[in-house]
């Protein structure tokens, strides 16, 4: 195994002049930029005496300077802390503690509601968005940092970057990165990633999805989780590749948009994206009475599945090899679209505790429903009497996966099993081919009374199918199942009783769909619509 950062400085020498990172209508650096940043902000290390194994936390939103800040603290060999933005300043500012932090990378808007009392560990606050001092522990090292940065030119020449380019001696076991599942105050768990398992995950990525010359990607999921960070980011950089920043969660316009412009290689997102373009692009089109008719007609099925997907291959750029969704269940319906289209389209499964990847398949390989095969390195289980029939929890174990949860040593024990498995709380089965089905969350799971299991996911994209549902929660409620129901912006204006009526007919219809054991009682309207994690999936625990 090669570690990350030895493919990092390989990629920064081999393509010094070439052009690395961009802020999307904004800035962009070449990996000499990169290179020259990097020592800038390792000298401001030195001058603050910021040790090997110190933290460094980031938050605020994506950007090239995130990225660069990020790779000049594990280069250092200190530790990262990315912490998402979306949080409140309050719990940036209890993380930031929690981590010991020594270092902040923040945003003038949230440094300026966080509390620096509380921060007694750290020594300076970095503004992302130009590297200015944002709050100095010490000022009396503001004319040394000054003085010390005045050596280092605005970029340094090419001759020069055998010398620039030299991080020391690097090793796989270091801790790199302290990511936090959850803004919490209270035990907050704090995932401990090695180099290790970071430069597995980025081994497996470019054995699997090579990056060629002149590629670029778009970055769009938060780089203060594991699964933008490893592999919008982290992966195709060490590649060689060119990573634009759209900064935060786009609109379907500026992606449309960002995408004809980026023309990107590889396209990784959540299926949320995916299915809005489909329901609101494809399947009209589709749907049409006459379309049904050609669509069932042998021959001319194969031509306008072909246009169709020659179509959407040029909206995303034109230049798409591979589709990679993860971070939840694809639905069913639009899937089965999918491969009729014979979209470059695969599913991914991971977490953050694996850094993140576990199973993954390209796409010519993946089987419809699953989520790929257990990446190298890895051992996948399922905690079942027979694996390939019976549901139980996803256990993992392999050169991926964390080493514990920071200053929670009750958590990280309960994490892994006697034999040294992760739990990863997800539950599926495996076929005899190694192809993974995830059922849904063991905390999701519903058992009835007369003991059959009922996993609302299954039931959800049985009505997220249907009309006038956008999304939909499934709950039980005095030991029957409640749909909570987000309306599509059509029905949004319609009123009250025409609304019902028509969702009463939506139940039926589900119903005649799902199994006698896993029939909708009623359907409820949650008019705001739900509130979402940063990687789109519904906040579950808000809905009980």
């Amino acid at each position: 195994m090669r570690h990350y950062l030895d493919r990092l400085q390989e990629s920064m020498v081999a393509k010094w002049n070439t052009e690395a990172l961009s802020d999307y209508k904004g800035e962009t650096f070449t990996f000499a930029n990169f290179a020259t940043e990097i020592a800038r902000l390792h000298t401001i290390y030195r001058v603050l005496d910021v040790k090997a194994g110190d933290k460094a936390a980031l938050a605020a939103k994506n950007s090239s300077r995130w990225a660069m800040a990020f790779l000049a603290t594990t280069t250092y060999r200190a530790v990262a802390v990315p912490i998402l933005c979306d949080f409140t300043p309050e719990a940036i500012t209890n993380l930031t503690a929690h981590s010991d932090s020594v270092v902040l990378f923040t945003e003038p808007k949230i440094w300026d509601e966080m509390e620096v009392e509380k921060l007694p560990e750290l020594r300076i606050a970095i503004n992302l968005e130009d590297y200015s001092i944002l709050y100095l522990a010490d000022k009396a090292k503001s004319s040394e940092i000054e003085e010390a940065l005045s050596k280092i030119p605005a970029v340094y020449p090419e001759e020069m970057k055998h010398e620039v380019v030299k991080y020391g001696e690097l090793s796989l076991d270091d801790l790199a990165i302290i990511n936090y599942t959850s803004g919490t105050t209270s035990q907050p768990k704090g995932v401990m990633l090695t180099s290790r398992n970071i430069s597995t995950n980025v081994d497996f990525a470019l054995n699997n999805i090579a990056v060629e010359e002149g590629d670029k990607i778009i970055s769009m999921l938060p780089l203060a989780h594991m699964y933008g960070m490893a592999f919008e980011f982290i992966y195709p950089i060490c590649g060689g590749g060119h990573v634009y920043f759209l900064g935060k969660t786009p609109t379907p316009t500026l992606l449309m948009q960002a995408l004809a412009e980026v023309k990107p290689y590889l396209l990784i997102t959540v299926p949320l994206v995916i299915e809005k373009i489909f329901k609101g692009k494809i399947m009209p089109i589709l749907q049409k009475p006459a379309m049904r008719v050609l669509t069932h007609t042998p021959g001319i099925d194969r031509l306008i599945y072909g246009k169709v997907r020659k179509q959407l291959l040029t909206t995303f750029g034109g230049n798409l090899r591979s589709i990679i969704l993860g971070g939840a269940a694809l639905n069913p319906s639009i899937e089965k679209v999918m491969r009729k289209v014979k979209l470059p389209y695969t599913v991914g499964y991971g977490m953050t505790e694996c850094a993140p990847l576990l199973s993954y398949a390209a796409w010519q390989t993946f089987k419809p429903g699953s989520c790929g095969r257990a990446v190298d390195g890895l051992e996948l289980r399922i905690d079942s009497a027979d694996p390939h029939k019976q549901v139980g929890e996803i256990q993992a174990k392999g050169s991926n996966v964390m080493v514990g949860y920071y200053k929670n040593e009750e958590a990280t024990r309960a994490a892994f099993t006697e034999d040294g498995f992760l739990r990863t709380g997800d539950l599926g089965i495996i076929d005899k081919q190694g192809n993974v089905f995830i059922k849904g969350r063991s905390k999701c799971m519903i058992l009835t009374a007369s003991g059959q299991n009922i996993y609302p996911e299954e039931v959800e994209a049985v009505l997220n199918n249907l009309p006038h549902v956008a999304e939909s929660l499934i709950v039980e409620r005095n030991k029957h199942l409640v749909a909570l129901v987000a309306l599509t912006a059509d029905d949004l204006a319609l009123d009250e009783a025409t609304i019902m009526e028509a969702l009463e007919q939506t139940r039926l219809e589900a119903n005649a769909l799902l199994p006698a054991y896993s029939q909708i009682a009623k359907i409820e309207i949650v008019r705001e619509g739900f509130a979402h994690t940063p990687k789109h999936s519904i906040k579950r625990f808000l809905y009980k």
